[in-house]
């Protein structure tokens, strides 16, 4: 957690002081943010799907994915930070980004908050199951919804910047469905073989 929020915060006041604390320094600093909390929820997104998938390879993953989630609420303060400056400068985005990613970040404070064992005991095992996938999608989402705005006129190294994230934003829920088909595949085959 400190990691994550140590390099968020760096990566953000380096910026900040080279491009100024006005809304060209923010803006950048916003999607320099954005992307590095991206990389610290992936694994926590898709860590047990990976591990599913391709096997043990990805177990550390899959049991570190708690860690890897905390980090990234950790470091998205840093981003939440900059959209309170960028307001703060009169730079305000439209209340449609407030309502989206708002949305996106009760989730992940929410679940952070219950992901503390008594809290995670308390709301009982289905619960947290369901407030778990609903959130993690739901915070996927946004940052799909993020990396693939294009403005229109957007230019190669635009373009060249973001693909990646594009990429990984759309690979990874594809990731999680096919774990769950898998899953449900594999369930249904030893339901109906015949027990020994």
């Amino acid at each position: 957690m400190v990691a994550g929020f140590g390099t968020e915060l760096a990566s953000a006041v380096i910026l900040l002081a080279l491009l100024g604390t006005g809304e060209r320094g923010t803006d950048v600093a916003l999607q320099l943010t954005a992307r590095l909390s991206f990389l610290l929820f992936l694994p926590a997104y898709c860590g047990s799907a990976l591990a599913a998938l391709f096997g043990p390879s990805f177990d550390l993953i899959k049991q570190r994915a708690r860690d890897f989630g905390l980090a990234f609420a950790a470091a998205h303060i840093v981003h939440l930070g900059l959209v309170v400056w960028l307001c703060y400068i009169g730079a305000a985005p439209p209340l449609a980004t407030f309502v989206l990613f708002g949305i996106a970040a009760v989730w992940t404070y929410l679940l952070a908050l219950l992901s503390i064992d008594r809290l995670h005991r308390t709301v009982g095992r289905l619960a947290w199951r369901w407030l778990n996938l609903v959130g993690l999608n739901f915070i996927a989402l946004a940052f799909a919804v993020d990396f693939v705005r294009v403005p229109f006129q957007a230019d190669a190294k635009y373009l060249l910047g973001y693909l990646p994230f594009v990429i990984l934003a759309i690979a990874s829920p594809v990731l999680r469905i096919a774990a769950w088909g898998l899953h449900v595949y594999q369930t249904r085959r030893n339901s109906t073989s015949p027990a020994h």
